[in-house]
């Protein structure tokens, strides 16, 4: 019992890790392009320009949101 518990943190860890707005933005990132491929929409090219900006994005979005200032 004490592997699968250590197994199951590992991942945790691994995918979550000390950010878990970063892992919710790239598994919302990569529905959103599963999508787009499979509607055929977009070419390769497109798809990975976008999903790059928008991995960046949300990362922009998770860092301005952990250092702002908190109001008192």
């Amino acid at each position: 019992m004490k592997f699968l518990k250590s197994f199951g943190q590992f991942w945790y860890d691994f995918i979550i890790g000390d950010d878990w707005k970063i892992a919710v933005a790239v598994v919302i990132t990569l529905a959103v392009m599963v999508a787009a491929m499979l509607s055929g929409a977009l070419s390769d090219t497109a798809l990975t320009l976008i999903g790059g900006a928008l991995v960046l994005v949300a990362f922009s979005i998770s860092l301005a949101i952990d250092v702002r200032q908190k109001s008192r």
